[in-house]
């Protein structure tokens, strides 16, 4: 009979949820720590008294191939996943005041997009169907995005429609980023888009109910300074574990662990850089977009990087009859955005918007900030990117740095959780 060990799990997003879950089913005793007052990170829910369903922190849907995350939910007996096929589109400057939304979602969509010849689609077109339909190979990391596409699909491809789109996410850093990284968008990406009855919060609620059902024991709003080693045991808050998986953001982990990992695994780990996530929620009386639910802003005169029109995924009914869109940035820390108060977004951006619809009051307005959110996918990463293992034996790390080359995910999360579970298994 396997021995049960006292795992401590740092971090109660979707990564620690899932770890702690499978952990807890494999026996082991399991003791989830999280320094907000609240479990799941940013697909944590919020709710306005008039709304019948909470809204996440930060735009979430899944795909419907997150096979890790659907397969997870039936797991748990939770059934409230649904599809719907909104549309994906782009915002393009034609003239000095005239602006185009712009279908992209599918290839029919492509072939369409006026900007580029036919010529240059033809060659394109081929080309993003490879990166579609075919695995991951190591040329893309030996290559930029920016290098691939010239080469491949021609400069007016990466001038025209691809600059800009990687200039709003990775900014200055924009002609960096690997072609994985562009690989990965392409291939992962389908026109069914889910959501979750009730919201994320229905599925966090879920999982929680079920990892109490397992003998977990979370302790919510609980500060981790600093992680001792004293023999085989690490002590957390004067508390004795067998072994420890960090879930949390890299740079965290790096001062809370630096007492016991290696100076040059710390090293490594400060070579890693990020973008932090600036959302703004807009409650309005109309829609800012009336058919699209995913905006891609690509005109450098617009300063949004993307616009989610929530309630055309999602029933305005369940909001109070209003509608809800999300405006996305990853920004620098020392971004003026990310300095400003909700109400100075606001301000800054209602002229902006009002490009797109003038015929819209914002009735409310919420702001979020998800530090180190978005990697600097470039050559450096791939060199000091975390690993589950460590050179400590029995302290594991399972972050959404390690969903590379994907965009970090619900669904990559609750993967991370599994796969960390079976190998601590494993080992401890």
């Amino acid at each position: 009979m396997r021995e049960i060990k006292k795992i401590a799990v740092l971090g109660g997003g979707f990564t620690g949820l899932s770890a702690s879950y499978y952990l807890a089913k494999k026996g082991h005793k399991v003791t989830l720590i999280e320094k907000s007052d609240v479990l799941g990170g940013l697909a944590v829910g919020f709710k306005e008294p008039h709304w019948k369903w909470p809204l996440e922190r930060a735009y979430h849907h899944l795909f419907s191939n997150d096979t890790d995350i659907i397969r997870f939910a039936k797991e748990i007996g939770f059934d409230r996943i649904f599809f719907k096929s909104p549309s994906t589109d782009s915002l393009y400057k034609e003239s000095k005041n005239n602006y185009r939304i712009i279908p992209v979602d599918s290839p029919k969509g492509f072939l369409l997009f006026p900007y580029l010849s036919l010529k240059d689609k033809i060659q394109a077109g081929l080309v993003l169907g490879f990166l579609k339909f075919f695995p991951n190979i190591p040329l893309y990391e030996k290559i930029t995005a920016e290098e691939f596409t010239k080469k491949y699909m021609g400069k007016n491809v990466w001038n025209i429609f691809f600059k800009e789109l990687f200039r709003k996410k990775f900014g200055k850093y924009a002609g960096k980023i690997l072609a994985s990284f562009l690989w990965a968008r392409i291939h992962k990406r389908t026109k069914k888009l889910g959501y979750i009855e009730e919201g994320f919060q229905s599925l966090i609620d879920h999982v929680e109910k079920k990892l109490r059902f397992e003998k977990g024991n979370l302790k919510i709003g609980i500060s981790v300074d600093t992680i001792k080693k004293q023999g085989e045991k690490f002590i957390i808050n004067g508390e004795e574990f067998d072994a420890v998986v960090s879930t949390l953001p890299t740079p965290v982990l790096i001062k809370i662990a630096d007492k016991i990992l290696p100076t040059e695994s710390i090293k490594k780990l400060r070579q890693l850089q990020y973008l932090h996530a600036l959302v703004l929620i807009l409650e309005t009386d109309k829609p800012i977009v009336h058919k699209t639910y995913w905006l891609n802003i690509a005109s450098k005169d617009i300063p949004i990087m993307i616009l989610g029109q929530h309630t055309n995924l999602i029933d305005k009914k369940y909001y109070g009859g209003n509608h809800i869109a999300y405006i996305g940035y990853y920004l620098e820390k020392d971004d003026p955005l990310m300095k400003m108060t909700k109400e100075e977004l606001v301000d800054h951006l209602r002229p902006y918007l009002k490009i797109l619809n003038s015929q819209f009051s914002i009735l409310n307005s919420f702001r979020f900030v998800g530090p180190f959110a978005q990697p600097i996918f470039d050559k450096n990463f791939l060199e000091n990117k975390p690993d589950f293992k460590t050179p400590v034996k029995g302290f594991y790390i399972a972050n959404l740095d390690m969903t590379y080359p994907y965009d970090r995910g619900t669904n990559y999360a609750v993967k991370l959780g599994r796969e960390v579970a079976d190998l601590v298994t494993r080992e401890v």
